[in-house]
Order: structure tokens, then sequence, then C-alpha cells
């Protein structure tokens, strides 16, 4: 059985090996021609699976894609062809929440703001916008949810519309990429929403680039859009926090200076989310030849750093950002953004070459002063 998968995909030779012959490609360069005589597929979000991909892959039996999102595969197609596709749901929902607690927590001390204080707005209430939307009431945060599938099912269940979502302080968006009906994401905060914005709003992207109008957003952040005479608007600039763009791997490079954090894509890029994508590909995979996993995926992940911290005072929100940044920190990724943007080929380079990051379960919070709050934020806790 011949395997191709992405070479960023970690842990697919020591996974997959047993199952046949793994060949590693550049996700980006995969063609029909290396698919010839492939049996398996296994990509990651920058390679776009369609006619064009599968045009001669006769023996094709298996795709997978070690993302939660699935805009980049042709389901259509799969469909036509008989071969099964598997994704991996939730994969990197915890690495998106670090990301977003990360950047928020930045933001706070940057600005002297009181997170409790503030209303958070998840677009997209799936995985991961409900993962983003526990850490922030963790942080004392009023979370509103917009999710308009889940709304018309669940009538009940306190969702907003996305115009009320939309008037709080901070809006995270977490939605698939779509293109048609009702509910489409394609430039879901376009030049009419940009430009209703209050000035200071923030706004944060770890979904798809597409689903924001990049071009309108410089268009606003350079004052070229003007208030707004219908609405009274300030016409002062967002503060942006970009982990996605459109036109990826060029994305618009002029925007960079204009946001508050830019990274290029790589909010769910923990070693723990991209290495539970790659597991979950194999356990569907053994599962479809009918064989039992004999990998574990705990035992494939190092030991962190730091493994223990004893806090010595009841977590405030202080506390809480020099816990979160001991794990992770998101400015060391948007200092190397801004670094390197523009030179040829650094989009794709950070994210092949992405220094090792972990999860905030990755850390063991002991003492008398651990709580249900720090928990909840994500840390392994144990109160003595």
């Amino acid at each position: 059985m011949k395997i191709v998968v992405d070479e960023n995909m970690p842990h697919a030779l020591e996974l997959f090996a047993e199952l046949g012959e793994v060949v590693p490609l550049a996700g980006r360069q995969i063609t029909a021609a290396d698919l010839t005589d492939a049996d398996v597929l296994l990509v990651r979000s920058i390679t776009r699976v369609d006619v064009n991909l599968l045009a001669t892959c006769p023996q094709l039996q298996f795709v997978g894609t070690a993302t939660i999102g699935t805009d980049h595969i042709d389901h259509a197609l799969l469909a036509r062809r008989h071969i099964p596709f598997y994704s991996a749901p939730g994969c990197n929902k915890h690495s998106v929440g670090d990301y977003v607690l990360s950047a928020l927590l930045v933001l706070a001390e940057r600005h002297e703001l009181d997170l409790a204080a503030m209303t958070l707005a998840v677009i997209g209430a799936g995985n991961t916008g409900e993962c983003v939307a526990s850490k922030a009431q963790a942080l004392g945060m009023r979370v509103l949810r917009c999710d308009p599938p889940k709304a018309r099912a669940m009538p009940d269940a306190g969702y907003v519309d996305y115009q009320t979502a939309l008037g709080a302080d901070i809006v995270s968006f977490h939605v698939p990429l779509t293109h048609e009906g009702p509910d489409a994401t394609f430039h879901l905060l376009g030049a009419q929403e940009i430009a209703q914005r209050p000035a200071g709003q923030i706004l944060i992207n770890a979904a798809r680039g597409e689903v924001w109008d990049n071009r309108a957003l410089l268009a606003r952040q350079q004052g070229q859009m003007g208030a707004l005479a219908s609405t009274g608007q300030a016409a002062g600039p967002l503060r942006l926090v970009m982990d996605v763009w459109e036109g990826e791997p060029e994305p618009l490079w002029a925007l960079i200076p204009y946001t508050e954090l830019a990274t290029p894509h790589i909010a769910g890029y923990s070693l723990e989310g991209k290495a539970r994508g790659t597991w979950m590909l194999y356990d569907a995979l053994c599962r479809q030849l009918g064989r039992a996993p004999r990998q574990d995926l705990q035992a494939l992940l190092p030991a962190p750093d730091v493994a223990q911290v004893v806090p010595s005072k009841v977590a405030d929100q202080g506390l809480i950002k020099q816990l979160v940044h001991l794990v992770y920190d998101v400015r060391r990724d948007d200092a190397r953004f801004r670094n390197r943007a523009g030179e040829p080929g650094s989009f794709d380079a950070q994210r092949k070459d992405y220094p090792e990051r972990r999860e905030l379960s990755s850390l063991r919070l002991t003492g008398e002063y651990v709580s249900e709050q720090l928990g909840a934020l994500g840390f392994m806790t144990h109160q003595s």
C-alpha cells in the first residue's frame, strides 16, 4: 500500500509505516503524477483535492485531511468516485483556543483592558468556537454565540444573530469557508460591516482568510473609508488579530503593519493538535482496513520543557497571563512573521519549520491556589 502524505503532517511515518510505504511530499506541490499508484492520500489545508489532482489515480481508496476545515476538498468528486473521505474535526480546537486566549491577554496588557468586563462574540459555535467560548467564560467574560444553522435547529438555545454578535467588544470568527447558500461565509465580514465597526473594536480571524475582505480592511485601517453618516461610527482603526489571510501563501502584505497581531496560519499548530489530527486519520484508516490501531497518541508526544508550576496566589488576569505565556506567547509568532514579511516563500516556510509548541494541558498546576478556573482555561490541575 502506497500512502502519500503532506510532509508537514507530524508522526505520519511512525503511525502509517506499519500499513504500507509512506511517501512524504510538500503539500502545495503534490500533483496527479504523484498519485498514479497511490492507495491513500493524506493532506492538510494547503492541498486542493480536486479533479486536477485526482486525474490519474485508479488505486486511490482513502483520502483524509488532518484538519478541521474541508473547503479544500471536492466532496462531490470523492462521492462520485466512491472514495472514502475522513477529516479531523476538533483535532486542533484546544490549540486555536490557546492562540485566541494568548492574543486576548496580550491585547489586554497592551491596552489596559479588564477582560472580565468585556463581551466576546463567537461567530461559529462548533468544536473550535465552543472551546474559545469556554476559555473566555473562564476569564469572566460575557460570551455571545452566533451560529445560524444551530439557531434554526435549536431556536431556544440562546444564539444571537450576526448583527448582534458584531456589537460585542471582541468578535472571534470560527466558521468554515463556504460560498453558497443562506449561511455562506465568503466575505462574511465585508466592506459594509468593516466600515460600520467602531474604532478600537477587537476582531479575530483564526478560521479562513476569505471570511474577511482583506482589501476593505486595509482601506479602513488606512482611513480611506471615512465615517458613515448613517451610523455615526468613528472611522479610526480596528484592533485586528489575523492568523489567516486571503491569497495565502501570498497575503496582502500591506495589511500586516495595521494589525495588532499577525501570524501565518498557525493557530492550530500545537504539537498536540497536529499529532491528534494525524492520529485521527490513522485510526480511521485502520478501521477501514478492519484492524485495531496499534499506536498510542500520547506515546508520540515528548515531555514538555516545563511540566509543573505551583502558583503562589489566587489567579487574577495578570497571573493567568504569566501562566499562559509560559506555555505559548503569540507574540513570538507575530514577531517572526513581521520580520519575514514579503520574503519569497516565507509564509509556507514558517509553517513548515514552525517551532515546537505545546498546549496549555501540557502544564500541570498544583498547590492550594489551583482553581476550577485554571482547569477551565485548559491547564492540567491538581489541588493539594
